[in-house]
């Protein structure tokens, strides 16, 4: 069997996305629904979307891919009263155990996967940013690292008690951004089509453990509808 050729670097891929049967049985179960959060209100919600720069958008597909979607949930949600904040990666000298863990190539090329010049320039000219939008950025993976942005503060400001979560890469600073603000309190929804990892495995196991024990998954048109209380 041939092997199908890689994506060239104009094009987009979607994840085949998945969340087992029995992981939506098992809540079923226990509360007696298939979804943790069945309303949001817009004015208290947030559309938080991580590190979806060119630095990211250049070398994936995966990640190009989702860039429409992001923007229909930021277009929707701002409509709606609601807030868009756009997350970009900070600069941060890498740690002796970065450099360790990464060596020293890695490290700095991930220590620098944020860009230059101010955040707001930093986010990828292809995603529709709104002059009253957030732009933050953040020193560690997770934007509620404490210490990490002033992302949960200005969040905290605006009252807001639920976080709809986009962006890349899926496992790594999404996932870590989920688990924070869930254990912060929040609700949070993480948006099953507008993430993107490196591969289909990768992105199913963050799907499955935020389905389990984080907050709810749901893919970009449940959450629209969710945005326009249906």
């Amino acid at each position: 069997m041939s092997t199908p050729p890689l994506p060239g670097p104009l094009d987009t891929a979607d994840h085949a996305w998945l969340v087992e049967e029995r992981e939506y049985a098992r809540h079923e179960a226990r509360r007696g629904r298939r979804h943790a959060f069945e309303h949001l209100d817009p004015r208290r919600t947030a559309l938080v979307v991580v590190d979806v720069v060119p630095f990211f958008v250049r070398e994936s597909a995966y990640v190009r891919g989702i860039v429409p979607r992001v923007d229909r949930l930021a277009s929707a949600l701002r409509s709606a009263g609601g807030v868009v904040a756009w997350v970009v990666p900070g600069y941060a000298p890498p740690s002796a155990k970065d450099r360790e863990f990464f060596g020293d190539e890695v490290a700095d090329r991930y220590a620098r996967s944020g860009g230059d010049g101010p955040p707001r320039s930093r986010v990828d000219p292809s995603l529709d940013v709104a002059p009253d939008d957030l732009v933050v950025e953040k020193t560690a993976r997770s934007a509620y690292s404490p210490g990490s942005s002033d992302l949960p503060a200005l969040l905290d400001a605006r009252d807001v008690d639920t976080l709809v979560v986009a962006g890349t890469v899926t496992n790594v600073c999404v996932e870590d951004t989920v688990r924070d603000a869930s254990t912060a309190g929040l609700r949070v929804i993480l948006v099953a089509d507008a993430c993107a990892a490196m591969r289909d495995q990768d992105h199913n196991a963050t799907l499955h453990v935020v389905h389990r024990s984080y907050g709810d998954v749901r893919p970009t048109v449940e959450v629209l509808d969710l945005i326009a209380g249906r």
